[in-house]
């Protein structure tokens, strides 16, 4: 399934329904006067929040989206029917903007919420709602009301509990197939993914949601690599997971590399927990590990973790620890 973060589209609620200028005309009945309904209130938009949605790639082909108009009013005073609501999913972390794609309108934070973008339009009065003592067969009706519509846009920012980032290449991707169930495209070359990957960890039958965010160099901030596009993606998530390379020559030169771009993006994003973790810990020897983290200590004064996606009681052991940053 190709990801698609961001989307504009055109909703059109429905018209409401016009009213009936009915008269009845029955046999035996000598004064039959006016009997037309009203018409039926127009469809509306909703837009609502999906879990099991991760992208919103159903909007790339339609754009164009339009409720049901409210039928008109009949005689005997019968309502036309309301024209149905129509219902759009939406991911969760789904944002709703104008038109202009700056004012926001909604955010959506929890799962199944629902929001009316667009209302649908009253229906107009049928003739008996004019009947008076003085105008005891009244034509006149109203038409229902015009339904609303504009352009909006939906922007996707992931939430998820750990956002695990690094510069390209730091096994984010490996840490996540060995830690959850999901399965993202894993190879040795830079920018092997393209796209934000979510994966659900079990521990101690509670659930921590991590998401795998595409490798950041430097300039991503200001739109270098694929950095720019997913940054957004990294103010959803709680805690960050700072994946480092233990095979790099300078292990400080590159978390500082990372920390810059969140930096220059957004301050706040270097507010959030951090967990940093040295990963391909199998591929140095210990005396060697030893004095990386000795020196990487010394010089950024934070914990340290290590890991090896393939040892299964270290992977154990960040999840437990992932735990207790998310709740």
């Amino acid at each position: 399934m190709k990801f698609l973060d961001q989307v504009k589209i055109y909703i059109k609620a429905g018209n409401g329904g016009s009213g009936s200028p009915s008269f009845r005309r029955e046999k035996f009945i000598e004064f039959g006067g006016p009997d037309g309904g009203d018409g039926g209130k127009g469809g509306s938009i909703i837009l609502k929040s999906e879990r099991n949605l991760n992208t919103l790639i159903d909007y790339r082909y339609q754009q164009h989206f339009k409720a049901e108009r409210g039928q008109d009013g009949m005689g005997k005073q019968k309502t036309g029917r309301g024209g149905k609501d129509l219902y759009l999913k939406v991911p969760l972390g789904t944002q709703v903007f104008e038109e202009d794609n700056k004012t926001l309108i909604y955010d959506f934070k929890k799962e199944n919420e629902e929001f009316v973008a667009a209302i649908g339009g009253k229906g107009g009065f049928g003739n008996i709602k004019f009947k008076s003592s003085t105008n005891r067969a009244p034509k006149k009706i109203t038409k229902g009301k015009i339904g609303e519509e504009f352009w909006i846009w939906l922007q996707l920012k992931t939430i998820a509990d750990i956002g695990i980032i690094g510069l390209p290449n730091a096994g984010k991707s490996s840490l996540l197939a060995a830690a959850t169930s999901a399965n993202p495209k894993i190879a040795n070359y830079k920018f092997t993914t393209l796209n934000p990957n979510l994966g659900v960890a079990l521990y101690d039958d509670t659930e921590i949601t991590l998401a795998d965010i595409p490798g950041l160099i430097e300039g991503a901030h200001s739109g270098v690599g694929l950095g720019i596009k997913f940054l957004k993606h990294i103010e959803r998530c709680k805690t960050l997971l700072h994946l480092v390379d233990v095979t790099e020559q300078n292990l400080v030169t590159s978390y500082k590399q990372v920390r810059n771009e969140l930096g220059k993006y957004s301050k706040n994003l270097l507010k959030k927990d951090e967990l940093i973790v040295f990963n391909k810990i199998d591929l140095v020897g210990n005396n060697e590990l030893i004095e990386k983290k000795k020196e990487f200590k010394n010089k950024i004064k934070k914990e340290v973790l290590v890991l090896s996606t393939k040892n299964k009681k270290l992977v154990s052991e960040i999840k437990s620890k992932l735990l207790k940053y998310v709740h």
